[in-house]
């Protein structure tokens, strides 16, 4: 009998859809094909970037970094089929939190992201929408965009993410994002000031443009 399906989002670059493997509830991403681009070619993009984003997310776990469990790579399908988290977005949920809570929170996104940093894993689009509290951890998704890099400025970049989409979701708690850099300080130590000076260059140059 085939599974039913639920599509709950669809992006530019893939579909997540609510589904089941084995007997566990899960969340399929796939890939969704390019008419623009060369049959073959699309194909082999798409495949290629499934892989990496898996690898990623497996290199996340491994830096102690909360992700959700991957069950399944259909290279061929181009999709990765992994753990339902019954959680919810953080984006849904830190305006409404004490700013003690909001506090501990943020300072866990900043280890997270220090952790990842640590192990010159970019995320690439480190938002509040992409990370999901669940059995008292911060779980991040979506490392579609994401790279290995070890280059200050592309850990800079993803921290300047973060900082706008706190300006732009968070505006109303002003130290969410000094919080974050706490958290991202204590597992740095030294190491994170390069990449907080990087910060301020890239925020000055969005300024003189």
């Amino acid at each position: 009998m085939a599974i039913k399906k639920k599509l709950i989002y669809r992006g530019a670059e893939a579909e997540i859809l609510l589904s089941k493997y084995m007997s566990y509830k899960a969340i399929e991403k796939k890939r969704i094909e390019k008419g623009y681009r060369i049959k073959e070619l699309d194909h082999k993009l798409r495949s290629l970037r499934t892989k990496e984003e898996a690898k990623l997310m497996i290199e996340a776990r491994k830096s102690g970094v909360a992700v959700p469990i991957i069950y399944d790579i259909d290279l061929k399908n181009c999709t990765i089929t992994m753990e339902y988290l019954k959680g919810k977005r953080l984006k849904d949920i830190l305006n409404n939190v004490s700013e003690k809570e909001r506090e501990k929170l943020c300072k866990m996104i900043g280890e997270s992201i220090a952790r990842l940093h640590s192990n010159n894993i970019i995320h690439g689009d480190i938002t509040t929408s992409n990370m999901i509290l669940f059995d008292g951890k911060i779980h991040f998704i979506d490392f579609g965009l994401g790279e290995i890099n070890s280059e200050i400025e592309a850990k800079g970049t993803d921290l300047h993410v973060l900082m706008e989409a706190f300006e732009a979701t968070h505006f109303k708690h002003p130290n969410c994002f000094d919080y974050v850099l706490q958290g991202y300080r204590s597992i740095l130590k030294g190491e994170a000031e390069p990449v907080i000076k990087k910060i301020e260059e890239i925020v000055k140059r969005g300024r003189y443009r």
